[in-house]
């Protein structure tokens, strides 16, 4: 999957994020029927026990998951848990104690001893309040915390806030501000920032266009609710023919000319603009694997 804290150092000293897991795709813990499906789609699934569970079946939840948990991949699934200071989250993680599974998201992540408190286990932060936004530098910086995510719709509820939208679409300032601070936290720390979801199911060209975001940004990961999203998320990931053109021929004039070379095809080439085309061709890469 590719969740780790740091990436390898490339040739010009520059860290290199690995291949990420870019199709994140969320399902319902209730729904144990649609696990196989998802995990046949997307790169992560994150088997679902807060938001997309009623509160009267969080227990069938719990014991439906449980009775498949060991035929879940330890490395590609992710649960999110309903907050440790409830006793539907407490209940939560007494299930999981035994599993394999290595992964939790924290909803509401709101302070570093929230995911300190979870270790050994490896967590995605969800920073979706106002407190968590402004905490994600040190929420980033625990040890165990191996990604962040920001969520637009709490984050707005938390706020007194109607709408995390203008009315064409784009993201009120409050948002974009969140989702800029939990990329920036998370690039600080060295751990993937996974970018929010797309609410409109059925809007495929605004997802298009917010995935395309995601990837010029440097986001590890795009999450999905819904598995007609993920195919969209794949090919925003998946670098254009143009652009793989470039990585390589750039490349390939570093290793003949060495990191000091000073132009490419008219533009001034440095540290960063060789570490963006290593990115590319390691998503190049990573996307032929997957195909194959």
């Amino acid at each position: 999957m590719g969740i780790a804290r740091s990436g390898p150092v490339s040739a010009t000293g520059a860290t290199v994020s690995p291949p990420p897991c870019p199709a994140v795709l969320f399902c319902p813990a209730d729904r144990p029927d649609r696990y196989d499906k998802a995990l046949s789609r997307a790169d992560v699934l994150i088997v679902d026990l807060e938001d997309a569970v009623a509160p009267e079946r969080k227990q069938a939840a719990r014991e439906m998951l449980r009775d498949v948990i060991h035929l879940l991949p330890p490395e590609r699934t992710v649960v999110r848990i309903n907050p440790p200071s409830t006793e539907e989250g407490l209940a939560d993680l007494e299930m999981l104690a035994d599993s394999a599974l290595r992964f939790l998201m924290l909803p509401k992540t709101e302070a570093a001893g929230d995911v300190e408190e979870l270790a050994p286990w490896r967590i995605i932060a969800l920073c979706e309040t106002a407190r968590g936004v402004q905490a994600a530098d040190s929420i980033a910086a625990v040890e165990n915390c191996v990604a962040l995510m920001w969520g637009g719709e709490d984050l707005t509820a938390d706020l007194g806030g109607w709408s995390s939208r203008r009315a064409d679409g784009g993201y009120l300032p409050h948002v974009t501000y969140a989702r800029s601070r939990i990329l920036l936290a998370a690039g600080a720390a060295g751990v993937q920032a996974w970018d929010g979801v797309y609410h409109a199911i059925e809007d495929l060209d605004g997802l298009r266009a917010e995935s395309a975001d995601a990837v010029a940004m440097g986001f590890a990961a795009k999450v999905a609710i819904h598995p007609a999203q993920v195919p969209e998320i794949r090919a925003a990931y998946r670098p254009t023919e143009v652009q793989e053109g470039w990585a390589a021929r750039l490349l390939a004039t570093v290793a003949l000319d060495g990191a000091g070379v000073s132009s490419f095809e008219g533009r001034m080439v440095d540290g960063p603009l060789i570490a963006m085309a290593e990115r590319i061709a390691a998503r190049s890469m990573a996307a032929d694997n997957d195909e194959n």
